[in-house]
């Protein structure tokens, strides 16, 4: 069932010198995601930039028997660079997984503007639940955002906002 809503990935082994093309690089915007946990082919996997937890999951040879389907967001749009973990019943992700559950914090404290919720775009400073909401509503319309400048193009975030926010976030 998962592999038919996947979008195609890849399998990236390791190169003793990574290049584009030893990934098969074709010119599309991808991010990488290492997907382990109850998963049928644990690894890192090359998926297209708009991928979500469900494409990773699939590229992965889908869940294992073990797994609990109900402890991952499959909705959810990965990030590059993600540790995907897929729990089983009752288990909780080791402390290194990025599961998604820091509402867009990464670990370098910067607010990814691509996954933050609400409540972590509302710690930015002059960032209320009303701008929030509007840079998510942004993020929704226009899709993910490819620099910090996007910012410019929400309603009531200007050069001088933009400033204070820029060493604060990230895409």
């Amino acid at each position: 069932m998962i592999r038919s809503l996947a979008a195609p990935a890849s399998v990236v082994t390791p190169a003793v010198s990574p290049t584009v093309e030893a990934h098969g690089d074709t010119g599309t915007a991808a991010v990488y995601v290492h997907v382990h946990g109850a998963v049928v082919s644990p690894g890192l996997y090359r998926l297209e930039a708009d991928a979500r937890v469900i494409d990773a999951v699939a590229a992965a040879g889908g869940f294992s028997d073990t797994a609990d389907p109900a402890g991952v967001n499959l909705a959810r749009t990965v990030t590059d660079g993600e540790q995907l973990f897929v729990p089983e019943p009752g288990q909780a992700p080791p402390e290194s997984a990025d599961g998604g559950s820091s509402g867009g914090a990464g670990a370098d404290g910067l607010v990814d503007l691509n996954t933050a919720d609400a409540a972590a775009l509302d710690t930015l400073p002059r960032v209320g639940p009303a701008l929030a909401e509007r840079i998510i509503a942004w993020r929704e319309e226009n899709g993910r955002f490819t620099s910090v400048e996007d910012l410019l193009a929400v309603s009531g975030i200007g050069e001088k906002m933009l400033e204070s926010l820029r060493d604060r976030v990230r895409v």
